[in-house]
């Protein structure tokens, strides 16, 4: 296995973070400990974004000082050869003091600054040359015909192969997406190592309005608060400058667009705003008024639109000089643009050949399990088999950006409910397109009225006549479940918005346990430092009795042996073993023996103690002889107050991440979100969904 990677570029401009991004990503699920280096940095007065992105995202053990030797500065003053060679010598300390701590170190090469292209390609090749790193090439394909990309690639790998580079692979990024399979064709006659081919995505390149106004030293003349304030963070697509008549102007505004005029052009101002208002054109993402000081007439018109949560900037410079400026801007990919990273990790994996890469790189997979490797396995686990998932709170915002990152990563096909005129103000409000996210509303749902019927004959044992079915199936809820029940969808997640019981209930009532499953009960995966344990039951059964308990036992080890946990099943007790008696003892310990009785194929442990269930040297005090004590992986508590306590305390007190709770013993998949759940906690949640719902699938 390769201990580092240097990527490199041969000119700007080729989506080189992009890459190191999907690279590292790569590297972070199949490996414990990833590094992340720079040799030279862009300046030493502000952050280098491609650091502080990686870093952050894979919350990496390095400073941000020991991240990267030189700056570009540094580097062009370096004319003798002995200030070029202590350069070089201050990249192998800085890389030798990182290596020590990790498995594998990408190290990103420079950014290729205007006027000092050559020097920065021969540094980036002594570097690679040095620290013993095969080299990723990235080849940009922006503006250029197939012939001309194929060009560029036979000159770079040649120019890397004489200087005595080890090739790791070649990708072609940002190429014209009509011509893709054409260069692919091309390349493919000649190819010596991996190569591919990734279409341009307008999106990664584009800047937001925070970074636009940060460029121009814009004023924002109106505060944008609460869900308002995301509107900052949208990309810009195009940039418009309004000189035409109100209604030729309209015509020529897309979604997206950022608008520059004169503070003086009242109408193209009120129209803009007026359009976002309607929702009878396009949706801009803010707007510049230029010239200095707006007139007191102009502002009172602007306030009158205060909610319209569109961005309006307001700069001294002329019209010609902003957008001068503007066009000058490049949106980089930063620590919080999550679209961004959903896009460039999406495009990544859907282009770049993963198992020729891993081949060449020769990669052993750890024995650990962190969090981002657990998480980034699920959403591999559900991208290969896509899933239909439905999300009945479509009208929540945490859930549209959850559906958007998931969309774009290619990790499931959704379906959100709700009233579709407001989903698609949300979405165009956060800035979201969401073209591939179905939208149903289930008022007025062709399929309501057969799904009424179907509600009615299910229970009509408990009285519930058409008119009471019809009505409930109005209930985003109900609706939702009846679409898995229905096989319209594979799954349901539901809970942002929602008590859990408003979540369940459906479910519980028609879609009903699983064969052999004597009741429904939920776990929390939680993902530790270096391993992924199984709660259960943290969530739904208040207190179980014995043949319950033991159900929820089994079950548990059938949903970590789902997700790749080896079930080594502690059923938790304030005794271990013989040493206590009581009433919950005895229940605990009746458990026990009904799940041996039922799996004796599986690992099981009770009465045991917490320490001695997770500490391999308590366990040798307790339970020297058990399989199961100092290595269990499953912890069946025995009340809800116990487990919902424990879950937590760990959470809080361990730093672990909590995905949960998952639904376990239904028919098909319906899983409950806490009402305070982050956008992550959504998106692994519906990945688990699919995941459950691809086995569940199975013969």
């Amino acid at each position: 296995m390769v201990r580092s990677i240097y990527v490199t570029a041969v000119e700007p401009g080729s989506g080189k973070s992009a890459i190191v991004l999907g690279l590292v990503e790569l590297l972070a699920r199949r490996v414990g400990r990833v590094g992340f280096f720079r040799p030279v940095v862009a300046s030493g007065s502000a952050p280098d974004i491609d650091i502080e992105l990686i870093r952050g995202r894979y919350s990496l053990e390095q400073t941000y000082e020991s991240s990267f030797a030189a700056t570009a500065d540094e580097l062009a003053a370096a004319g003798t050869r002995e200030r070029y060679d202590a350069l070089l010598e201050r990249v192998l300390e800085g890389y030798d003091e990182l290596e020590r701590s990790a498995d594998v170190v990408v190290v990103e090469g420079s950014d290729f600054t205007e006027g000092a292209q050559a020097l920065e390609f021969a540094f980036n090749v002594d570097a690679a040359n040095h620290l013993g790193s095969p080299v990723l090439l990235v080849v940009g394909g922006r503006g250029r015909s197939p012939e001309q990309v194929v060009a560029a690639v036979r000159a770079a790998q040649a120019s890397l192969v004489e200087r005595g580079c080890t090739l790791l692979a070649t990708i072609c990024n940002r190429a014209d997406p009509a011509a893709a399979d054409e260069l692919r064709r091309l390349l493919a006659r000649e190819a010596t190592q991996p190569i591919s081919v990734l279409p341009e995505v307008a999106l990664l390149a584009a800047p937001t309005v925070t970074q636009v106004a940060a460029a121009l030293s814009a004023r924002l003349l109106q505060p944008l608060d609460g869900e308002s304030s995301a509107a900052l963070e949208r990309e810009i697509g195009n940039v418009v400058v309004g000189a035409a008549g109100l209604p030729h102007f309209l015509d020529h505004v897309a979604e997206g667009d950022l608008i520059i005029t004169y503070g003086d052009r009242a109408d193209l101002i009120v129209g803009s705003l007026a359009a976002r208002s309607s929702g009878a054109h396009a949706n801009v993402a803010g707007l510049v008024l230029t010239g200095g000081a707006i007139d007191e007439p102009v502002m009172r018109l602007i306030d009158g639109f205060r909610g319209a949560g569109v961005p309006i900037l307001s700069v001294d410079i002329d019209t010609y000089a902003a957008a001068q400026a503007v066009s000058a801007v490049r949106g980089a990919i930063t620590p919080g643009s999550e679209r961004k990273i959903a896009t460039a990790l999406g495009l990544f994996e859907e282009h770049v050949d993963i198992a020729a890469l891993e081949e060449r790189i020769e990669l052993t997979r750890s024995t650990r399990v962190t969090p981002l490797m657990f998480t980034h396995e699920l959403m591999e686990r559900a991208a290969t088999d896509r899933r239909h998932i439905v999300l009945p709170e479509g009208e929540e915002d945490r859930v549209l950006i959850a559906a958007d990152q998931l969309l774009r990563r290619g990790v499931v096909d959704l379906t959100a409910l709700g009233d579709p005129e407001v989903v698609r103000d949300r979405a165009a409000s956060l800035g979201l397109e969401l073209a591939d996210l179905r939208i149903v509303d289930p008022r007025a749902s062709e399929w309501r009225d057969d799904f009424a019927a179907t509600y009615a004959e299910l229970r009509k044992h408990k009285g519930v006549a058409l008119p009471l079915a019809r009505d409930l199936m109005e209930d985003v809820s109900y609706f939702g479940t009846m679409m898995v029940y229905k096989g319209m969808a594979d799954g349901m997640v539901s809970g942002a918005a929602h008590t859990t019981a408003h979540t369940i209930r459906p479910a519980f009532e028609f879609i009903r346990t699983t064969p052999g499953v004597g009741i429904v009960s939920s776990v929390f995966l939680m993902l530790l430092a270096d391993r992924v344990l199984v709660y259960g039951d943290c969530a739904v059964v208040p207190n179980p009795d014995a043949e319950q308990l033991a159900d929820i036992a089994i079950s548990s080890a059938a949903t970590a042996a789902q997700f790749g946990i080896e079930p080594r099943i502690a059923m938790l007790s304030y005794s271990t073993g013989d040493s206590g008696s009581g009433a919950e003892v005895d229940k605990v310990r009746a458990a026990t023996a009904i799940a041996r009785e039922r799996r004796p194929d599986l690992p099981i442990e009770g009465p045991i103690q917490y320490d001695a269930a997770i500490d391999p040297v308590v366990a040798r005090a307790k339970l020297p002889d058990s399989a199961v004590a100092g290595r269990a992986t499953v912890f069946v508590f025995p009340d809800l107050n116990t487990g919902n306590n424990t879950y937590k305390a760990v959470q809080r007190s361990a730093g672990a991440v909590a995905i949960g709770p998952v639904l376990q013993g239904l028919r098909k998949p319906v899983n409950d979100l806490s009402r305070g759940a982050l956008v992550p906690d959504i998106v692994n949640t519906v990945a688990i969904t699919a995941v459950q719902a691809q086995r569940q699938a199975r013969p």
